[in-house]
């Protein structure tokens, strides 16, 4: 009978899919190098900065801090202050990677009966792979990236 699961497959397939999520496409210019904008670019990128600030000044909170009036002075004004919020904690995508791993790797497991290491293996890279694609798209909706 005929393997199905070789390991130069198994390899093959968790560095194809390496190679698919490590690679973002960032269009950044690392070397340091100005960038000249057409006047459409510029206009854009204004807009952007706008949209920009106006989601970071979205997401201040104000806090509302009251001072003891003293026995002599009962009408001190109340202090204010504002402070920002920091997302914190795992994004969607790496937990959708975690879930879709275990998931997949567990299903590897039992589809796989000759060999559940092999299934396990392949199971869990899929599932990882498409956990971080949904995760990935339920943070850019939420706008976190």
């Amino acid at each position: 009978m005929k393997k199905v699961f070789t390991f130069k497959r198994v390899m093959g397939v968790i560095a194809i899919t390496g190679v698919l999520f490590a690679c973002k496409g960032n269009k950044t210019n690392t070397a340091g190098e100005t960038v000249v904008l057409s006047a459409a670019d510029s206009a854009q990128m204004k807009e952007f900065e706008k949209w920009k600030e106006r989601k970071a000044e979205a997401e201040k909170k104000t806090v509302v801090v009251y001072k003891e009036a003293k026995a002599e002075n009962t009408s001190s004004p109340a202090t204010t202050t504002t402070t920002t919020t920091k997302k914190k904690g795992w994004s969607k995508a790496a937990k959708g990677a975690v879930i879709g791993g275990v998931t997949g790797a567990a299903a590897g497991a039992i589809i796989n009966k000759k060999n559940r290491g092999a299934g396990a293996v392949i199971g869990g890279a899929v599932g990882a792979g498409v956990g971080y694609g949904i995760g990935r798209a339920k943070d850019k909706k939420d706008g976190r990236y």
